[in-house]
């Protein structure tokens, strides 16, 4: 998606710093008639510009890793699956206090997480506005813009949630400098969950089942968000019913080869329900219409820069390892060279002796940037080949790979999460099962001379019957971590499910002996599940935003 860059002067919301917005139009808006910014061609200018937001970019600055859509920060570091990695601890050390919990409100990340994301709504809200105005817009599309506008804004809004649990609540309504002005906890937290969930029905009502351009949401993303926003909610029937529909529709399907999953070339194919679109050399300022979110994660070595972020984690690798079965053996024991393994491991991170990509060599220890604080392993998942016309070789390194918010694998996890609490832990099992058996059957790493595998992989679907729900769940949440790790999800599974405290603190316990960064971290129940609210948001609130609990 191209976009010029142009100042414009939409309306800011009131509790946080205004940003240049990208349109497509050539006249800044506040120069506009009022006729003329109702003009259907200025209105999709808007609206692109609300598009524009959804990786993070705010400002024309090469900083949109500390507000990364794929909340890499949030959601792995902060988990038990990676760590910030970087040139040692004062490398973004807003990022290294997440790492150890030592999170407080003036943290960069925290604040500009929160504006990148009420940005996206306020475009979303103002785009919303204007479209309800207008005389000229076709009435057939006018619907149909204001559903996607109602799905961004409720993808906007499920981000704070998730993230910073008690925020305050601004739509189209708000005209009025003092409308903004809004406390964070007039509505409880089951009315704020009705309010995102009214965005992606009202969605799913009026947008079309399939869309020309795949960077606008269809019908069924916005089924399938709502089945995670139930989900989420533990409104197990309702999310079951509505990846019902989604799986029903027929219109996605799982690749065969997990691989095949993260190739730019693949990107909006079967698999993939909704994403944040990425490009490059298309004509943005500074290529930043490429990941620039996730620009810091290139792992070094011979054709890349070794800025060598986003390091998976000890405990993660060692959860790839398989039993005598080709089950998960989770018994947190250093990975051998002779071990089974998930075929997953080395299409997700890079380990010391296994061929990286197609770049015909073997990933080394060296490429590790401070390897002595951050271990010896690379991230490999999201990255592109250095070979890929799809990657940048020049600043500010990024590639064109998307990143998906939803793939099917998901909706087939949440399918079977749900159906296992409702006490079906037979289609749990086998929805379980169709993520396992793709990744079985994929195409595995081979040695750089294309001979035999470069790891001992050895998985297995669970043919037996799950004796329990213990059992069960277990399965699934081991499933989730594997299948997406290091796509940002971890940290909020850990939360929702209610372990986070547990998992993460027995993590730390031996995690600590490995990696002597993480020494002083420490996570406390009913404080480190959420991020604080940004102080400058609490300073320019007029009393009305309440911090979050133990901040």
């Amino acid at each position: 998606m191209m976009i010029k860059k142009i100042t414009s002067l939409l309306l800011a919301l009131s509790l946080f710093a205004c940003s240049e917005d990208n349109f497509l139009q050539e006249e800044p808006i506040g120069e506009l008639s009022p006729e003329q910014i109702l003009a259907p061609e200025n209105i999709e200018g808007v609206i692109t510009s609300t598009y524009s937001v959804l990786n993070g970019q705010i400002d024309e600055a090469s900083n949109a890793y500390n507000s990364p859509a794929s909340n890499w920060s949030f959601g792995d570091v902060l988990s038990d699956d990676a760590y910030k990695g970087g040139g040692g601890t004062g490398d973004q050390n807003g990022i290294h206090q997440l790492e150890i919990y030592n999170t407080d409100p003036s943290i960069l990340d925290v604040q500009r997480k929160w504006l990148a994301l009420y940005e996206g709504v306020k475009r979303a809200n103002q785009s919303i506005r204007l479209l309800n105005r207008s005389q000229q817009f076709d009435e057939t599309l006018k619907a149909q813009r204001i559903g996607e506008m109602r799905f961004l804004r409720g993808h906007f809004y499920f981000e704070l949630k998730k993230i910073y649990n008690k925020i305050p609540y601004i739509d189209e309504s708000a005209e009025q400098i003092e409308d903004y002005y809004v406390s964070n906890t007039s509505l409880s937290s089951e009315q704020l969950w009705q309010k995102i969930e009214e965005d992606f029905a009202t969605a799913f009502e009026t947008l079309p089942e399939s869309q020309e351009e795949p960077a606008r949401p269809s019908k069924w993303a916005a089924k399938a968000y709502l089945a995670k926003t139930y989900l989420y909610q533990e409104k197990w029937q309702e999310a079951s019913n509505a990846a019902d529909e989604v799986i029903n529709s027929g219109v996605y399907s799982l690749m065969d080869n997990f691989r095949d999953v993260f190739l730019p070339e693949n990107d909006n194919g079967s698999e993939i329900i909704f994403a944040v679109q990425h490009s490059i050399n298309d004509g943005s300022p500074s290529n930043y219409n490429g990941s620039i979110g996730d620009r810091l994660a290139a792992p070094g070595g011979p054709m890349y820069p070794q800025y060598g972020f986003h390091r998976p984690s000890q405990n993660l690798v060692n959860a790839f390892k398989t039993d005598e079965n080709g089950l998960p053996l989770l018994d947190n024991v250093e990975v051998r060279e002779d071990d089974n393994l998930d075929v997953r491991i080395d299409h997700t991170l890079a380990r010391p002796g296994i061929p990286y990509l197609d770049l015909g060599i073997n990933y080394d220890a060296s490429w590790a940037r401070d390897l002595a604080t951050y271990g010896p392993y690379g991230t490999k998942k999201r990255m592109v080949s250095a070979n890929s016309i799809h990657y940048l070789q020049v600043w500010p390194y990024v590639n064109a790979l998307n990143y998906y918010v939803i793939r099917y694998a998901d909706l087939l996890l949440w399918k079977a999460e749900a159906a296992i609490e409702l006490g079906d832990l037979e289609s749990g099992r086998s929805y379980i099962n169709q993520v396992r058996a793709r990744a079985m059957n994929s195409e595995t790493v081979k040695n750089l001379e294309g001979t035999a595998d470069a790891a001992n992989y050895q998985m297995s679907t669970y043919d037996n019957p799950f004796t329990s729900y213990e059992d069960a769940i277990e399965a699934l949440r081991t499933e989730r971590r594997l299948e997406f790790a290091q796509e940002g999800h971890r940290f909020f599974d850990l939360v929702r499910w209610g372990i986070a405290a547990q998992v993460i603190n027995n993590y730390l316990e031996v995690e600590k002996t490995r990696r002597s960064h993480l020494s002083g971290a420490s996570f406390t129940q009913g404080k480190h599940e959420y991020m604080p609210i940004p102080q400058s948001q609490i300073d320019l609130g007029r009393e009305l935003i309440e911090q979050n609990d133990g901040y």
